[in-house]
C-alpha cells in the first residue's frame, strides 16, 4: 500500500509540477512543515557525460552521486550568479557601471563545479570574467556589485572594478590576456614549496589559449611537477571570433602535449565537479599539473561593448539556453528524482531576487571612496617609499 501511495505521489509531482508535501525553504535547506505520501529522496546517482582524455589511462567517473542538500546549494549558487550578472547588465546599460564588464551568465556550472571539487584552502586565479568566482570564493553579492559601481563597500574598496576582485585564496580577475596562467603556476610553486598539500586552479579562456606565456607556464609546471590544474573555459568565442577561426587546433585539453588533459562538459555541474576532483587527486598525488578544457557557453557578448549577435545567431544562443542550460539541467534532475519540489525552487528564486535587488540598492547608494584613499593599499607591511606619482603623503585634488 505504501509503495502504491509513493507511486501515485511521484506521478502527481510530474503531472502537476507540485509536491503534495507542504514545505518552507531557508538558504537551500528544506524544512518540511508536513509530510504526505513520501519524503524527498536524500541522494541519487546520475549518469554523466564521459570525458575525453589525453595521456591518461582512465578519466573521471561516468556516474556521480548528488545529495539533496548539495543539489539545493548548487542551484542557489548558480542562480545567484545568474541574477547578479543580469543585474550587472542592467546597471551597465543605465551607465551606473562604467568601464569594462565581462559577464558570466551561462557558465555558472564551471565556477560551482570547480568550487565543489576543491577545498576552500586551495587557490584560484582567473581572467577578467571573474564575478562568478568571486562569489563562489565567498564574497557577498553586495560587495561584488558595489565594486562594479566603484563604491567604498566594494570587495576591493571600489578601486578594482569588474576585472580586479580578490578574496581569501582568490587572486582575482586579471585584465592582461593569459597573464594569470604563469601567476597560477607561481602560486602552485608556493604550494609545493610549503608542502601544504594545496593546489592552484589557473583559469583562462579559449581566446587566451594561444598566448605564448601559457606554454611557458606549462613547461615549468611539468618540469617541477607543480600541483596546478590549468583550466581552459572554452565558451566557443573570443572577442567576436569563433574558436575555429582563431585556433589551428581546438582540442585545448591536448595543448599541454606532455601534460595529461581532460575535456569536460562544462554545462553540467556534476561533470565539472567529478573532473575537478579527479584532477585534484592527480595533483595531490605528486603527479604534476593537468590541463582541463571545460566546454561551456556565454549568453552575453564578450564584454558589454560586444552585442554578441554579429558573429553568432540569436537562434544559436536560444538553442543552448533551451537544451543545455546548467541551472535548468540541475533543476530537472532533482525534480525528476523527487529530490525537491517546484515550490522550493520558486521560493529560492524569490529570495535570490530580493538579495540581488538589495545588493544593487547598496551598490548605488554607498558612497564612493574619497580621493585621499587613492594612494592607500599600494604598499604592504613596510613604510611607503617616495615613488614619483605614488607619494602616499601627497594631497590629491579633483579638477573635474
Amino acid at each position: 500500500m505504501n509503495n502504491m501511495l509513493t507511486i501515485i505521489s511521484n506521478a502527481l509531482c510530474r503531472i502537476t509540477g507540485r509536491n503534495v508535501a507542504a514545505q518552507t525553504v531557508s538558504e537551500g535547506s528544506s524544512v518540511l512543515a508536513s509530510r504526505s505520501f513520501s519524503d524527498f529522496t536524500p541522494a541519487a546517482s546520475f549518469d554523466i557525460k564521459k570525458c575525453e582524455v589525453h595521456r591518461l589511462e582512465e578519466g573521471p567517473p561516468v556516474r556521480s552521486e548528488l545529495t539533496r542538500d548539495q543539489g539545493l546549494h548548487y542551484y542557489r549558487v548558480m542562480q545567484t550568479v545568474r541574477r547578479m550578472e543580469l543585474k550587472a547588465d542592467q546597471l551597465y546599460k543605465q551607465k551606473i557601471i562604467r568601464g569594462f564588464c565581462h559577464l558570466y551568465d551561462g557558465q555558472e556550472a564551471c565556477a560551482m563545479g570547480i568550487e565543489a571539487g576543491i577545498n576552500p584552502s586551495d587557490h584560484v586565479i582567473t581572467a577578467y570574467r571573474a564575478h562568478g568566482y568571486t562569489y563562489t570564493r565567498g564574497v557577498a553579492v553586495k560587495e561584488i556589485l558595489a565594486e562594479l559601481t566603484g563604491r567604498r563597500g566594494g570587495v576591493a574598496k571600489g578601486k578594482g572594478g569588474s576585472m580586479h576582485m580578490y578574496a581569501n585564496n582568490f587572486y582575482g580577475g586579471n585584465g592582461i590576456v593569459g597573464a594569470q596562467v604563469p601567476l597560477g603556476a607561481g602560486i602552485a610553486l608556493a604550494c609545493k614549496y610549503r608542502g601544504n598539500n594545496q593546489l592552484c586552479v589557473s583559469l583562462y579562456g579559449d581566446g587566451a589559449a594561444n598566448q605564448g606565456q601559457i606554454f611557458e607556464a606549462f613547461n615549468m609546471a611539468a618540469l617541477w611537477k607543480l600541483p596546478c590544474i590549468f583550466i581552459c573555459e572554452n565558451n566557443k568565442y573570443g572577442m567576436g571570433t569563433s574558436v575555429e577561426r582563431s585556433s589551428a587546433s581546438t582540442e585545448y585539453y591536448k595543448r599541454g602535449d606532455y601534460i595529461p588533459g581532460i575535456r569536460v562538459d562544462g554545462m553540467d555541474v556534476l561533470c565539472v565537479r567529478e573532473a575537478v576532483k579527479f584532477a585534484a587527486d592527480h595533483c595531490r598525488a605528486g603527479k604534476g599539473p593537468i590541463v582541463m578544457e571545460l566546454e561551456t557557453y556565454r549568453y552575453h557578448g564578450h564584454s558589454m561593448s560586444d552585442p554578441g549577435v554579429s558573429y553568432r545567431t540569436r537562434e544559436e544562443i536560444q538553442e543552448v539556453r533551451s537544451k543545455s542550460d546548467p541551472i535548468t539541467l540541475l533543476k530537472d534532475r532533482m525534480l525528476s528524482n523527487n529530490m525537491a519540489a517546484v515550490e522550493e525552487f520558486k521560493e529560492m528564486d524569490v529570495a535570490i531576487r530580493k538579495e540581488v535587488e538589495e545588493a544593487a540598492l547598496f551598490a548605488t547608494s554607498d558612497p564612493e571612496p574619497p580621493l585621499d584613499d587613492l594612494c592607500d593599499h599600494i604598499f604592504s607591511n613596510n613604510e611607503p617609499i617616495d615613488v614619483r606619482g605614488a607619494n602616499a603623503w601627497s594631497k590629491l585634488t579633483s579638477h573635474s
